[in-house]
């Protein structure tokens, strides 16, 4: 079909480069997925899907190329790309995009309870606020193996459509629990024995143990902090250890993506 920019579904699609404008659309209803491999891995991950927006001059391909098929429920948009331009506010080069309801959020007990009772492995992200670094730790998070993600009150939301774009849809797949009493989470992860390893480049105050050369704990949740600040002190002192990644003395750190797949690499294949 051919939808104009005046149809009412597809407010869902509007002001996509004003993040103020999309929290007060979205809230915690639905979200963006853009491009067609994020588009794949959406209808695998089971969100009901409201809508895909497609600039016509792709739409055929990106269809047949689908590894999973739409739900027949599913409304499909054509628009022209000068429509689309006009109702996303933006030249979405890629051509495809959908909106789809939110997974109900989840407590933390809800989602340690439905992780493996062996081996299980969690990331905790404290206040990561850029969305693409987000987006790429839960990508490599999928990659190697990590079953859920635990994000702190100031992290960026994980349905932000950039981290969804940068994590290839990955993040849809990672049952994620964001904390709103921050200061007792980690005591409720070793209440239910978790161990928790920060990891710290370790430049100050006491020093970190290398994560290529411990042995891992069976439930293990690997804490990573922002970009440039790193991990609170409290944070770290909070949890069981303090873990580095050795790397050359000159060099201060790693970006905090590169430093989580690092370390999940570290942990993914030993016991």
């Amino acid at each position: 079909m051919t939808a104009g920019p005046t149809d009412a579904v597809l407010a869902d699609y509007a002001n996509l480069t004003d993040p103020a404008a999309r929290r007060h659309i979205e809230a915690d209803e639905f979200f963006v997925c853009e491009g067609p491999q994020a588009l794949d891995r959406l209808i695998a991950s089971g969100h009901m899907i409201r809508s895909v927006l497609l600039a016509d001059t792709k739409a055929d391909r990106v269809l047949a190329e689908l590894t999973y098929p739409l739900p027949a429920t599913t409304q499909v948009l054509r628009v022209t790309r000068d429509e689309m331009r006009a109702i996303c506010g933006f030249d979405l080069h890629r051509g495809v995009i959908a909106a789809a309801n939110r997974h109900p959020a989840r407590s933390l007990n809800e989602l340690i309870d439905a992780l493996p009772v062996d081996g299980a492995r969690l990331v905790i992200a404290e206040g990561l606020n850029d969305p693409e670094n987000l987006g790429a730790v839960a990508r490599s998070a999928r990659a190697f193996g990590i079953d859920g993600l635990v994000v702190d009150p100031t992290c960026i939301d994980p349905y932000t459509r950039r981290t969804v774009r940068v994590s290839m849809g990955e993040i849809l797949h990672l049952p994620h629990h964001r904390a709103t009493d921050w200061p007792h989470t980690l005591d409720a992860l070793h209440a239910a024995g978790w161990a928790t390893w920060a990891l710290t480049p370790a430049h100050h105050g006491a020093p970190a143990d290398n994560i290529w050369e411990l042995p891992i704990p069976d439930r293990l949740a690997l804490v990573i902090g922002a970009e440039g600040p790193g991990l609170a002190p409290a944070t770290i002192d909070a949890c069981t250890r303090a873990v580095r990644i050795p790397i050359a003395d000159d060099v201060d750190s790693l970006n905090v993506a590169a430093a989580a797949a690092v370390a999940f690499a570290a942990i993914a294949h030993r016991v």
